[in-house]
């Protein structure tokens, strides 16, 4: 029988988490930086893109993404004719709308609940059709139902199926009561590599996992949709399954800790995690660059207007007058369309040209055609706007 504690230390001790609390610190001061520094339109605008770049990054990890381009293709629900590619399409869909329908119904005290692991992988697989959800042994995966067999990940046995209630049990009380904001980020770390050494579904254990601990960081104020781990976790997939894999090693020794596992690797996997947190919230505040996002909208708009395009019965109208409407609504959020072609200083029928022209093109974006509009980041703008925050969609988009 596995008891509770064979996945001990959940969190390491007191007197070495020294340099975790100033890794977590700093994380704490970039993240409320970052947030400053974008502000609630700029943000808003980027959230839709980069849960795009989350699902791509989560399904690449288990060598199941599909080209960003065939993301953006199924978001207007343009599926493959390849079954395979087709097949991929709706699960990064899928990772998408479970993404955005959780962080609406995220509960801080119930992070850490049982529940809401069952939940997220439940809004992940449901969103898949029946016939697409199977586990690598070809097992049909049940949304939410906790896996009934024994399963092996690497070197790792996982515990016995029936043991699984009463280990998240423990890992929930473990990770739910940290105070303050340093050591619940530290928990995010430590809970994530715990989550898995559970494994408590027959397959999703891994984008649960993921998807987890991006909730949790967007339920402490940190991420303001700017910044995720699973972009940085991809890009160094190969070290985070090696420092995933050795934190479920057992203790060498009396200085390592006082639990069945291996205290020196659970704080190795630990910073790591928070390492890449740190460095993602960094990059996309450098990718932001205020100051200079202006000239990258005029850029983008220069070479619009030396590539005219056809929609409708209307042919595509740039303007650079249109610069400093574009650039306002960037920064502050969604304006009046009246508000907008205003702004650009143009007659009335050619602001509605551009306007029409901005909105076919997706750099601006509505909800109906009286709605206000909004800043958006079309997948064929990021190499001018934001130029590295996803290289493989711009080498789709070239």
């Amino acid at each position: 029988m596995t008891v509770p504690r064979s996945f001990h230390p959940l969190m390491p001790e007191a007197r070495v988490l020294g340099p975790l609390l100033e890794r977590a610190a700093a994380l704490i001061r970039e993240s409320h930086a970052l947030a400053a520094q974008a502000g609630p339109g700029l943000a808003a605008s980027l959230a839709p893109r980069l849960r795009a770049m989350n699902s791509y990054y989560t399904n690449k990890i288990e060598g199941q993404h599909t080209r960003p381009a065939d993301i953006d293709l199924a978001l207007a629900q343009q599926w493959s004719g390849d079954h395979r590619e087709a097949v991929k399409q709706r699960l990064a869909i899928a990772h998408m709308d479970a993404e955005l329908a959780l962080e609406g119904s995220a509960d801080p005290a119930a992070a850490y609940s049982p529940d809401r692991v069952r939940e997220i992988h439940a809004a992940l697989y449901s969103r898949v059709p029946e016939a697409e959800r199977l586990s690598d042994d070809g097992r049909i995966i049940v949304p939410g139902a906790w896996r009934d067999d024994a399963r092996a990940v690497g070197q790792h046995l996982a515990p016995p199926p029936d043991e699984v209630p009463r280990l998240l049990a423990e890992w929930s009380r473990a990770y739910s009561g940290l105070q303050g904001l340093e050591l619940p980020l530290i928990g995010v770390a430590c809970a994530h590599q715990r989550l898995n050494w559970v494994h408590p579904f027959i397959d999703g254990n891994g984008r649960s996992a993921r998807l987890h601990s991006h909730l949790v960081l967007h339920g402490l104020g940190l991420t303001q949709g700017l910044w995720s781990p699973m972009r940085g976790l991809a890009r160094s997939h190969e070290r985070y399954y090696a420092l995933l894999n050795n934190a479920d090693l057992p203790r060498r020794n009396d200085l390592d800790g006082r639990g069945p596992l291996s205290q020196e690797e659970l704080l190795a996997f630990a910073g790591f995690f928070l390492d890449v947190c740190l460095d993602q919230a960094r990059f996309i505040g450098t990718l932001l660059q205020l100051r200079s996002l202006r000239e990258r909208i005029a850029d983008l708009l220069n070479y619009l207007a030396a590539r005219p395009w056809s929609f409708g019965s209307e042919k595509s109208t740039i303007r650079m007058d249109a610069l400093e409407a574009l650039h306002y609504t960037a920064i502050t959020g969604p304006v009046e369309r009246a508000r907008f072609m205003a702004m650009t200083g143009l007659e009335a029928r050619t602001a509605r040209r551009v306007l029409a022209t901005l909105l076919d093109y997706g750099v601006l974006a509505s909800t109906s055609s009286r709605a206000p509009v909004a800043f958006a980041v079309p997948l064929s703008s990021l190499r001018f706007l934001f130029p590295r925050l996803w290289p493989e969609a711009e080498a789709d988009s070239d």
